[in-house]
């Protein structure tokens, strides 16, 4: 079998399973009912992020007989994501209290983090830092706020898988532009597993995601950064910077509302992407907004920090100062009865 055709068989595969969780949330009553905290108006099946789960994890060791994938990353990646979309499952058909889930997020990245060698020596403008145990302290506490902050910004339709996709996509290419093509295969089955369930999730969604889904690519994402970095350094910059929509928008509410004094772990409707989908009465333009910010705007600097051409920490700060801008024009982190007119 060549990548090519398991790029096919995982989004066909994917976009089955999606189908079938479909059918069995329906016949199980397993529905998002919307309230005041909600996005959208019609209940609808959840949990479809489990044939993104599948779809990725099943076929993670075909990958590894094509050579796509070494035998360590492999150990890192299928047992941190399986822990954590097995927490997310049953948080969402029975709920499992805070403390127990974060302690099982902490687990899953310990043990991703710990099989793919820590947080690398990072390429700066003075030079490389090396933090050291710090650095993976660090690295750490980023996985799980980033397992966590995908599932806060999977909140209207379509958002989350079209995140998934241009960011994988994106890393592919940074990845070959960088002369390690060797390392674009995982970002882009990853790609292809969102891509068939957002069939079924793209505006208006006939299922939505669910936190088995969100969380796992959360985790997926952040491992795959650090798989990425542990052979060229430079190249999580340009993952960190492909996820600059959902990092900023996540971070800049949750700083608002800690400094409000707000239960942060309440649901709310305050990010930015949920204060734009109301303000212009659309799931789909604020989703395809979000797409075409990667492809257009973060991408480009990506590439220049996987090239080297720029560096890395410099190329983070500028994509991101306009969507500082942007989110807090919108109101990110606001009373929900504060609306930007």
């Amino acid at each position: 079998m060549s990548m090519g055709a398991l790029l096919l068989l995982v989004l066909l595969a994917s976009w089955a399973m999606t189908a079938g969780v479909r059918r069995y949330a329906l016949a199980r009553s397993i529905m998002d009912i919307p309230n005041a905290r909600s996005s959208h108006q019609i209940p609808t099946p959840r949990g479809g992020g489990v044939a993104i789960v599948l779809g990725f994890l099943i076929f993670l060791p075909v990958a590894g007989i094509l050579g796509a994938i070494d035998s360590r990353s492999l150990l890192a990646l299928l047992p941190a994501g399986t822990l954590v979309a097995a927490i997310g499952f049953l948080d969402d058909h029975r709920h499992i209290p805070a403390r127990w889930r974060l302690l099982g997020h902490f687990v899953a990245a310990g043990w991703l983090l710990y099989w793919l060698g820590g947080l690398p020596a990072l390429p700066v403008p003075w030079g490389v830092l090396d933090l050291g145990l710090f650095g993976d302290l660090l690295a750490l506490v980023f996985l799980v706020w980033l397992l966590n902050l995908y599932n806060f910004m999977d909140g209207i339709d379509g958002i989350a898988g079209l995140e998934a996709i241009s960011v994988c996509a994106g890393a592919a290419l940074c990845c070959w532009l960088s002369g390690m093509a060797q390392l674009a295969w995982l970002p882009l089955i990853l790609g292809m597993a969102s891509a068939g369930f957002l069939i079924w999730n793209f505006p208006p969604a006939r299922i939505f995601m669910g936190d088995a889904g969100s969380g796992f690519l959360g985790l997926m994402l952040g491992g795959l950064a650090l798989q990425a970095g542990a052979v060229a350094p430079q190249l999580i910059w340009s993952w960190l910077i492909l996820l600059g929509v959902f990092v900023v928008d996540a971070s800049f509410t949750l700083i608002h509302r800690l400094l409000r004094g707000e239960r942060v772990y309440e649901a709310h409707r305050s990010h930015a992407y949920q204060r734009a989908s109301r303000r212009y009465g659309s799931h789909l333009k604020v989703s395809l907004a979000v797409t075409a910010i990667n492809l257009l705007w973060l991408l480009p600097w990506a590439a220049l920090a996987g090239l080297g051409k720029v560096s890395g920490l410099f190329a983070l700060i500028v994509a991101y100062a306009p969507l500082v801008l942007v989110v807090a024009h919108l109101g990110a982190g606001r009373p929900d009865d504060q609306e930007v007119s």
